[in-house]
């Protein structure tokens, strides 16, 4: 079977989106064990996710379904949201500006800006425990996590994907690749969680690195970004709007308080379109 795909990227953060509305793609096709032969970036195409791009289910303009590179799918990606709302504009298949796009975990609505950059309203954050879920008593702005034989401190919130969020003097010489596979597989969080680490510069600037569960470290996360934006908030060390600076550039997070949604901007570019032959790669 025979798939076109374009290849994007949000921030270096980078992707292939498939469109399984203009051509056939059997539900079967993209089984774990195939994404990971395409995610494989000596074998394969090379990506940090899969995008799928679908007719819309209940009342919205598309669904969207977004898969790691180890084969997991996963209900939220913030540069993937900006990449597929540009995906979707550039190929045609919609002229709204704003569209309303399912997920897994409900509706977002991206924007198309007149700089071509993209605008998500990425949803009102979660902090219940149960709902993110997260094995604690009750809901707290910061708690202590064991990690080997040290204990840092940790925010915890869903952004319609789970995220522990820690405060790092400088994310140069933050243990990113050491605790980062440690905290994501943590038996606190029965379906692993992205691991932030962020630097705070001042109340409206922070650098952050993200440890993303199943599939490692990534030069840029979008809902990492919202993660980290609203737990400084929380925490009542950063300003509603702050400038993320990740290696891969740079977003704007907007977040207005409790029960408000999160609102995120920046790029979103295409690389490159191919044709993969999906019987040549599974031999």
């Amino acid at each position: 079977m025979k798939l076109k795909f374009t290849k994007m990227h949000g921030l270096g953060n980078d992707f292939i989106v498939i469109d399984a509305i203009s051509q056939p793609v059997s539900p079967d096709s993209l089984d774990p064990a195939t994404v990971r032969r395409l995610a494989d970036r000596h074998f394969g195409i090379g990506f940090d996710q899969l995008l799928i791009v679908e007719k819309a289910r209940e009342g919205g303009d598309f669904r969207y379904r977004i898969f790691n590179a180890d084969g997991g799918e996963v209900e939220q990606c913030g540069n993937g949201a900006r990449c597929f709302a540009r995906f979707v504009h550039d190929r045609n298949l919609t002229r709204k500006s704003t569209i309303h796009v399912e997920t897994a975990r409900g509706i977002i609505m991206p924007t198309i800006e007149d700089n071509d950059e993209v605008t998500v309203n990425m949803g009102i954050p979660r902090f219940e425990p149960a709902q993110i879920p997260f094995k604690v008593a009750q809901r707290a702005p910061v708690y202590p996590l064991q990690i080997g034989n040290s204990i840092i401190e940790i925010s915890v919130v869903s952004m319609g994907n789970p995220h522990a969020v820690q405060i790092v003097p400088d994310i140069d010489l933050a243990p990113v690749t050491g605790e980062g596979p440690v905290i994501e597989s943590h038996p606190f969080f029965p379906e692993k969680v992205n691991a932030g680490f962020m630097q705070i510069v001042d109340r409206t600037h922070i650098r952050l690195r993200v440890f993303e569960r199943g599939t490692g470290e990534t030069l840029a996360c979008g809902t990492g970004a919202c993660a980290a934006v609203v737990s400084g908030i929380i925490r009542g060390v950063l300003d509603s709007e702050v400038q993320v600076a990740m290696r891969g550039g740079n977003l704007r997070i907007r977040w207005e308080g409790e029960n408000q949604p999160v609102w995120m901007t920046g790029p979103a570019v295409s690389v490159f379109e191919g044709t993969i032959d999906l019987q040549t790669l599974q031999q």
